[in-house]
């Protein structure tokens, strides 16, 4: 049951996002919370884990999130519940291309779409911020903590070496290691 409960609920989440895997995150915990499969802080501990590896953020989401309810049999139903829809669309889009690019109530379906994930992704910022920045809630001791101090400054660091224009795989390492070394402050974890 639980195979088909993951493939059906990663099949809705793929077939109503626009925008990309980011564009998803507010589904995604929808779902989560929903379904009582996990917390908020596992989610963002997922979605870590997710955008560090190599291939496309919901596939590989949707993958994890899979082999921690259901093995690996869970794995391949969440992740082919995520792919279905888009793979079905695009073989569709592709065989009426052409009719599609001109059709004025497509070009504004898009149009009204675009702010619509701009929106859901700055949902899912402040989301993912605040289970990072304010674990416990929000309070002015969180400023003084070192899980606080230790987080901000190396969302500083990687904001500063995002506008040198450094490789991602550059600040995703040096995020990575700056993680493991705040890990080691008293009072990180």
């Amino acid at each position: 049951m639980i195979y088909l409960k993951l493939f059906l609920t990663f099949f809705k989440i793929g077939a109503f996002t626009f925008g990309g895997g980011y564009a998803m995150l507010p589904l995604i915990e929808a779902e989560m919370q929903k379904n009582s499969w996990m917390s908020i802080e596992q989610l963002v501990n997922f979605i870590a884990v997710s955008e560090s590896t190599p291939g496309p953020f919901a596939v590989n989401i949707s993958t994890y999130v899979g082999s921690v309810l259901g093995g690996f049999p869970g794995a391949l139903c969440a992740t082919l519940g995520v792919v279905m829809p888009s793979f079905i669309i695009i073989l569709i889009i592709a065989k009426c291309f052409m009719t599609f690019s001109k059709n004025r109530y497509v070009i504004g379906c898009m149009n009204g779409l675009r702010p619509a994930v701009i929106g859901m992704i700055g949902s899912a910022v402040i989301t993912v911020g605040q289970s990072v920045f304010f674990p416990s809630g929000f309070s002015v001791s969180v400023f003084s903590s070192y899980s606080f101090i230790s987080s901000a400054v190396i969302f500083v660091l990687m904001l500063l070496l995002e506008l040198k224009s450094l490789h991602p795989i550059v600040i995703i390492l040096s995020s990575a290691a700056l993680g493991i070394i705040a890990g080691y402050l008293p009072g990180f974890i």
